[in-house]
């Protein structure tokens, strides 16, 4: 009999040796955690991404060809020509990035936030449109801003989404029109017009929802 408990008690050791070297290895390691999230947060201050949620960077074609090339970079031998010439291609689009930026920031501090224009700016992957306060109206300056100034370079591809966010934030510390007003950087904004203009997108987006409540109640 005691041989036999002897036996069960080994036995059950083990097992409870072997669960706990699994769950160790399980664990996640806070270090290699921590250090993880240093790296994505570097990441997007250094990539400004367009779509700052999506973890693909390929629902834009701007952000689906920056990362193509930091992909290739990561491939190519480092100091060889190709890996200078992706670099070159790469530091270019993160200049453009970072200069639209720092118009939004001149803006922003020339209103007299000097010490918040870096936090209003920080735009995350987890920064979720289902926070936002209103994004109506939010994305009307935003499609106004793109079309009416200067404030992104071109207005040739679709304004970056980040950006909705700052307006978002703007719009609800109520200096949005402020913002638009100010121009230090010699946009040539038409404030009168430009509000007008995104007032009636607004007055159209309203309609629209009650047209869709209207038709929900007939049916």
């Amino acid at each position: 009999f005691l041989f036999v408990l002897n036996v069960f008690v080994v036995f059950v050791f083990c097992v409870s040796l072997v669960y706990l070297l699994f769950s160790c290895l399980d664990r996640p390691d806070p270090l290699e955690y921590f250090n993880r999230e240093v790296q994505k947060r570097r990441d997007e201050e250094t990539n400004l991404w367009s779509t700052p949620g999506d973890p693909s960077h390929s629902e834009r074609a701007d952000d689906r060809t920056l990362h193509t090339l930091l992909q290739a970079r990561n491939q190519t031998r480092m100091g060889s020509t190709g890996y200078r010439r992706l670099s070159v291609d790469i530091e270019a689009m993160r200049d453009t990035r970072r200069e639209v930026r720092d118009k939004w920031k001149t803006i922003l501090e020339n209103l007299g936030f000097m010490a918040e224009a870096d936090s209003l700016l920080n735009v995350t992957a987890g920064t979720s449109q289902d926070r936002m306060r209103d994004a109506p109206a939010a994305r009307a300056m935003l499609n106004m801003l793109h079309t009416e100034t200067s404030i992104f370079n071109s207005n040739k591809n679709p304004p970056p989404e980040r950006y909705l966010f700052i307006l978002d934030r703007l719009i609800y510390l109520d200096i949005a029109e402020d913002f638009v007003a100010k121009d230090p950087t010699g946009l040539g904004i038409n404030l009168p017009l430009l509000l007008a203009r995104m007032n009636g997108a607004q007055a159209d987006d309203d309609d629209d929802e009650e047209d869709e409540s209207d038709a929900s109640d007939k049916s």
